[in-house]
Formats: C-alpha cells, structure tokens, sequence
C-alpha cells in the first residue's frame, strides 16, 4: 500500500469515529472549531487538514505538477 492510500485509510477512519461521535453526542461549531482540551475532537481538524495536505502534496508528486 503506498504511503498516500495508507494517508487516505487514515482519513476515512478519522471520518468513521467523527460521525459516530457526532451521531452518539451531537457537534456543535465550538466543540468542533475550539474543544476544550482533551475533549474528544481536541486536534482532530488539524491532524486531518495536516494529512489531506500532505494526500494533495503526494498527487502533486505523482504528477510531476506544483501545488
């Protein structure tokens, strides 16, 4: 499995616990833009903003195109 399919499962997985806590609590747009620490989605948007960068960076790569 290459490195960007191993980046995507990860994505998908975040995505799976995200709408299983969302259907099991509910989100609203503090929780999700500014948790309190240790809260359950406490650097979920940035882990996964970090890891669909670096999926765009590995297309880009693949290509031989510039982002």
């Amino acid at each position: 499995m290459s490195e960007k399919q191993k980046l995507i499962k990860e994505m998908l997985e975040m995505q799976k616990k995200f709408m299983e806590y969302e259907h099991e609590h509910g989100v609203d747009p503090q929780e999700y833009y500014v948790p309190p620490s240790g809260h359950d989605l406490d650097g979920f948007r940035q882990k996964y903003r970090d890891l669909a960068m670096k999926v765009v960076e590995l297309a880009h790569q693949e290509k031989g195109s510039h982002p």
